[in-house]
């Protein structure tokens, strides 16, 4: 009786793993079976991982953007177009993992966990997916880079729809280089890394928005206070330099005209635990997704920094680093009384008879700063425009703003940012633009947000 004991408790044993196995497997089965299919060992069914057979991508206004015609994927009929789009819309070779045909060809093929990859008729059929962006707006704001690396992302606040995003360099995917991937000379260095969504950056002066937060909150005099800036403070004996001479100044003219002073003594004040607690609460040091997407982490660390570290660290220098995508979320924030409305890129999923499966919508996220420290920060971001950098950038918008120019060393220019919104309702935008190497804020990446900006305006 022992031994039968034994040898039923054994096969319950082998059954429940058994059954266990099998849940974990269907679920498996129904929640990745379409990432299964298009792996290079089904070659026979998916085209060894390439979307030969496949429903197309479309923008806002129906331009097609990526179709299938006899087994071949084709792109949109200009050039520049195809360059603008192509780390949204992705390569045909599933290279770029952030673009809609990497991260939506399950979809994009018309997979489903019953008839896998075809239709009960045996033919092939895709979903179409369409975009909130404008491939046109997309192309613009390209055009403004003139060559330069670096990216542009642009969404309407209010209703959450990302109606720009390009990253550059890029290549034509329409007609892919030869030596796209054994050129020695480094301009398609990161190429397929979509510079929005997977890069950081330097920060440098923007970063000053975060200082500014935290003065706000824990300082209750910051502004009937002023600063003595004579281009330089030695610090441990290491210099703390800024661009200008200053003078006494302000909170809000230090912040309209980037005085490191001004930050750094901010930074060296607040402290390590209260400037890390700002960035935390503006979103740093955490990924953000977009459409599932996830994107890099912008960073503040300071734990253990030296005092004229914690001040480098206050204008955007030291070891910080800030995601452009990010950035557009803290703009977003800042124009909605400190919650952001979710950006999404994803319009609508429609199968080949019409059926929509899927569809985007307004959604709110986590709040990134105190409604009365949002009202503050629009308030002196709108006085850096009205004052320094000049509405004729932005003309009848309201735009708040800021400018970096963050140094990166190695002989190279600094990276140029500008990142902002509209304070008007009429024009609901947040943006965010890194040039690399553009050396200016105000001139390479404001160029290119004005450009952007104005073009939303005129296709809204």
């Amino acid at each position: 009786m022992k031994t039968t004991g034994t040898r039923s408790l054994i096969l319950y044993l082998l059954t429940g793993g058994f059954l266990v196995g099998l849940v974990v497997f269907l679920l498996s089965f129904a929640m990745e079976g379409g990432n299964w299919a298009f792996q290079p060992y089904n070659k026979h069914l998916a085209g060894g991982g390439q979307l030969s057979y496949a429903g197309m991508v479309l923008d806002r206004n129906n331009v097609v953007l990526a179709k299938s015609e006899n087994g071949e994927r084709i792109y949109n009929g200009d050039e520049t177009v195809r360059r603008a789009m192509l780390h949204t819309v992705g390569d045909t070779n599933g290279y770029i993992s952030t673009g809609v045909q990497y991260s939506y060809r399950s979809e994009l093929a018309g997979y489903n966990v019953f008839t896998g990859l075809a239709t009960p008729t045996g033919k092939t059929t895709g979903n179409d997916v369409k975009l909130t962006l404008d491939s046109n707006l997309c192309k613009i704001a390209l055009q403004q880079f003139n060559g330069q690396k670096g990216a542009a992302v642009l969404y309407n606040y209010k209703t959450g729809e990302v109606l720009c995003m390009t990253s550059s360099p890029n290549f034509d995917p329409g007609n892919v280089p030869g030596d796209l991937n054994t050129d020695t000379t480094g301009k398609y260095d990161g190429v397929y890394l979509n510079r929005a969504l997977s890069a950081s950056y330097t920060p440098g002066s923007i970063f000053k928005v975060v200082t500014s937060a935290a003065a706000i909150e824990n300082l209750p005099d910051l502004e009937s206070r002023t600063w003595t800036c004579n281009g330089s403070i030695t610090v441990n004996g290491n210099q703390i330099t800024c661009l200008s001479r200053h003078g006494t100044i302000g909170f809000k003219d230090g912040l309209a005209k980037s005085c490191n002073i001004v930050f750094a003594e901010l930074a060296m004040e607040l402290g390590e635990e209260k400037m890390t607690a700002a960035a935390d609460a503006m979103g740093f040091n955490q990924s953000f997704t977009l459409d599932g997407i996830p994107s890099s982490k912008s960073v503040y660390n300071v734990k253990g920094a030296e005092a004229n570290e914690l001040g480098w660290s206050g204008v955007g220098q030291y070891t910080d680093l800030t995601n452009p995508y990010h950035m557009l979320l803290l703009m977003g924030a800042i124009a909605n009384d400190g919650t952001p409305v979710k950006p999404y890129m994803i319009d609508n999923i429609t199968t080949h008879f019409g059926l929509t499966t899927r569809a985007g919508h307004t959604e709110k996220g986590a709040q990134l700063v105190k409604p009365e420290t949002a009202a503050k920060l629009k308030e002196a971001m709108r006085y850096n425009v009205t004052s320094e950098y000049g509405d004729n950038l932005f003309p009848n918008m309201a735009v708040c703003a800021k400018t970096g120019t963050a140094e990166v060393g190695g002989g190279l220019k600094p990276n140029a940012w500008m990142i902002g919104f509209s304070s008007d309702e009429k024009t609901p935008y947040a943006f965010a633009v890194v040039v690399e190497n553009g050396n200016s804020g105000i001139r390479a990446a404001g160029g290119v947000a004005s450009a952007m900006m104005a073009e939303a305006v005129k296709t809204k």
